[in-house]
Parts: C-alpha cells; sequence; structure tokens
C-alpha cells in the first residue's frame, strides 16, 4: 500500500498510496440519515478512490496543504452517518459539496 517517499521538513515519510474504493455502504446511509440532502449521496457515489490515513480515517480527496491557495481540501463542515455496516461515521464536507474522507469512530475506540 506505499506508494511515495516524501521528505516533509527533514523527515522521511512513506505516504500510502491511493486505491479503489466501493462507497457503495456509504450512499445506502447517506439516502436513509438524510434523505432531504441528495447532494450527499451524489457525493458519496464519487468516492471511488481512497487513501487510508491510518485505520480510522480514509482519504477520498487529497489532504495536501488543506485550507490554502491551490489545495483540493478545503474544508467547510462535519456530517455525521450514525446507522452505517461500520458504526457512526464522520464525513468531511469540502467545499463545492465534496466528500474529503470518513472517519471511522468505533475504530478509534478499538485501540
Amino acid at each position: 500500500m506505499i506508494d511515495t517517499i516524501v521528505l516533509a521538513g527533514s523527515m522521511l515519510y512513506r505516504r500510502p498510496k491511493w486505491a479503489a474504493y466501493d462507497p457503495g455502504w456509504l450512499v445506502e446511509a447517506a439516502e436513509r440519515e438524510h434523505p432531504d440532502q441528495p447532494w450527499l449521496a451524489a457525493a458519496l457515489s464519487r468516492c471511488t478512490r481512497a487513501r487510508w490515513e491510518s485505520r480510522a480515517y480514509v482519504h477520498f480527496v487529497a489532504p495536501d496543504r488543506p485550507n490554502r491557495l491551490g489545495s483540493e481540501w478545503q474544508f467547510e463542515r462535519s456530517l455525521m452517518l450514525e446507522d452505517t455496516a461500520h458504526g457512526t461515521i464522520i464525513l468531511d464536507i469540502l467545499r463545492g459539496g465534496r466528500v474529503g474522507g470518513a472517519e471511522f469512530l468505533s475504530r478509534l475506540l478499538d485501540r
């Protein structure tokens, strides 16, 4: 899963690579829990590539240089999905209605 070695300051670290992702379970949860927000299910259906930051967080948009000019990652708000196959999920919603990533709360608690 490791794709690139990156120099950050004086440290080298490995960045996980992007992989195909099936967001179907997230789309179903959004349709069920937020039927008044059809944009959410549509945005989640476009999350077909992912990069795992940790066991509890997956990126759908590159998080490089967040909220800076030119960055894809322009955070707007968080939105919760509570009744999913993987428990409660916190979605990072970016400007323009994109889903930047998902945090799996149950995996945070299982440490």
